[in-house]
């Protein structure tokens, strides 16, 4: 098999599809996210704790000097996305619950009653009982 007709084929699978489609999704919902955190609910906590920006909070390791840039620990940053993150992580958290819980619903549905025996097979057991009288 030609490496082009093996990738032809991983690449069809609709697993592949599937995880592909979720990805664009996910960074689209990410900069959404991000933005949510960005402009909507880091301002009210800055203003809470005295109009602090988490993101231009920072240490300066080493001054700067001449050409050479100030070396900083920029911890507000750090901040800003483990914010980012915990938003993301209790958005899909609640996605994936509630998803859970329509699968749930389905699931608890009563699956339908087997079907009987076919003509073939009740015409069967009448010849076996009949048999065993015999």
């Amino acid at each position: 098999m030609s490496l082009v007709k093996e990738f032809k084929e991983f690449a069809m699978r609709g697993n592949v599809v599937d995880m592909a489609v979720g990805i664009i999704i996910g960074a689209a919902f990410g900069k959404i996210v991000a933005s949510l955190v960005k402009d909507v609910i880091m301002p009210p906590i800055g203003a809470m704790i005295g109009g602090v920006d988490f993101s231009d909070l920072s240490v300066v390791l080493v001054e700067a000097a001449g050409d050479a840039a100030a070396v900083t620990l920029n911890y507000g940053m750090f901040l800003q996305t483990i914010f980012d993150f915990l938003i993301v992580a209790a958005a899909i958290f609640i996605a994936i619950k509630a998803m859970n819980k329509m699968k749930k619903k389905e699931i608890e549905a009563p699956p339908p009653p087997p079907p009987g025996p076919s003509n073939e097979e009740k015409l069967l057991m009448e010849i076996r009982d009949l048999l065993k009288k015999d």
